[in-house]
């Protein structure tokens, strides 16, 4: 179903603004999909406007607060009416956390509860309804290798419980034609990592990654590949990362370069 004009399939991405989301946009527009992008109101969504005035009609940049249940049904019905149908979900919008939870602030875990775990209920809650009418769609949750293994404080938690979510919703309307992926990246090339240095992969990775999973719907990616051995370590012997994460330097350097900013999640 991909193309232009009126057969063209609707996406919409949420936390289009970031390192990965616009890499995401540019992909979907090139598969040919509409795309309507949606971040909070800064600078950053102020640039993506401007480039995707480029493909006129095709893309549609909302504002929009994820935690803030008013803006996401706002979202969903403003996608409704400017395109007609809604196809694809992608969950991108999320922030990090510090390793140590004790150098969290309660404000701070709240926030990161309701951006990465509440924000993406709120959506997927919100576009469902159109999906099932359809009889079709797709829902892309975008988790963290750190959703697999609890490295990341509050982070990991909100990414344990989005993978949880994943799982429930696929269960609940795979009778209605609607698919539904969890795409779990490690670290990879953005303006959260930079400290991390240039020799981490392209976000390319995982906007490829979402575009496959929309026409493909799989119950989990992860990306880049090899952090399967990392995953299937994790589950399989919990006791080995016991071992290496509880060893007391690395949990110093982790918290230590997070203090610094190097290391967002």
């Amino acid at each position: 179903m991909n193309g232009s004009g009126s057969e063209a399939r609707v996406a919409i991405v949420a936390g289009a603004s970031g390192g990965i989301g616009v890499v995401t946009v540019r992909a979907l527009l090139a598969a040919g999909f509409r795309v309507v992008a949606a971040a909070p109101h800064d600078a950053l969504l102020d640039d993506l406007r401007d480039e995707l005035a480029a493909v006129g009609a095709r893309a549609a940049v909302i504002a929009t607060d994820i935690t803030l249940p008013a803006d996401v049904e706002r979202l969903a019905a403003r996608t409704l009416v400017d395109f007609g149908r809604i196809d694809a979900l992608v969950n991108l919008a999320g922030i990090g956390s510090t390793p140590s939870l004790a150098d969290d602030t309660d404000a701070r875990m709240e926030r990161v509860v309701a951006i990465n775990l509440l924000g993406a209920a709120r959506l997927i809650r919100a576009v469902l309804p159109v999906m099932k009418a359809q009889r079709r769609g797709a829902i892309v949750n975008i988790g963290s290798v750190a959703g697999e293994v609890g490295v990341m404080g509050i982070y990991s938690g909100t990414k344990f419980g989005l993978r949880g979510l994943t799982d429930s919703v696929r269960r609940e309307v795979r009778a209605d034609g609607i698919g539904v992926t969890l795409i779990e990246p490690g670290f990879v090339r953005t303006a959260m990592n930079a400290g991390m240095g240039d020799g981490l992969p392209d976000p390319s990775i995982v906007a490829d990654a979402i575009v496959a999973a929309i026409d493909r719907p799989r119950r989990r990616v992860i990306v880049p590949g090899w952090y399967r051995g990392v995953v299937f370590v994790a589950n399989r012997v919990p006791g080995l990362i016991d071992l290496v994460f509880g060893n007391a330097a690395i949990q110093n350097r982790l918290n230590a370069d997070a203090r610094k900013g190097h290391i967002h999640g």
